[in-house]
């Protein structure tokens, strides 16, 4: 597949992963089709960033950092609703990891 056709859907999972943190940590109402989002787009981030690579760096292991702020991200909505961290702190620290996860996947660090 074409790189930047990859690139615009990786872009858009995280924009419809940020959509759905934000109606889940700071909405009140209709949280299941935001929890449905959320997972959709978490595949979708997952599956093309993949699809970028072609194959994991095996080598290097800022893409296996990737893979722990993921798992973070994708346990946001469950740490917001049962109030282990403030909803709205943990949209904050969400989008902080997608900082980090950002300058991971450009610098490629170590």
């Amino acid at each position: 597949m074409n790189y930047l056709l990859l690139k615009i859907l990786h872009l858009a999972g995280v924009f419809a992963l940020f959509a759905s943190l934000g109606a889940t940590c700071l909405g009140t109402s209709s949280k299941k089709g935001a929890a449905m989002l959320h997972g959709i787009s978490l595949v979708l981030i997952l599956l093309v960033g993949f699809a970028m690579l072609k194959t994991p760096p095996m080598g290097e292991y800022w893409w296996m950092a990737k893979l722990g702020i993921w798992l973070f991200i994708g346990a946001a909505p469950a740490l917001a609703s049962r109030r282990v961290i403030p909803p709205a702190a943990v949209l904050g620290l969400t989008i902080a990891a997608a900082a980090a996860a950002g300058w991971l996947g450009l610098a490629r660090p170590f």
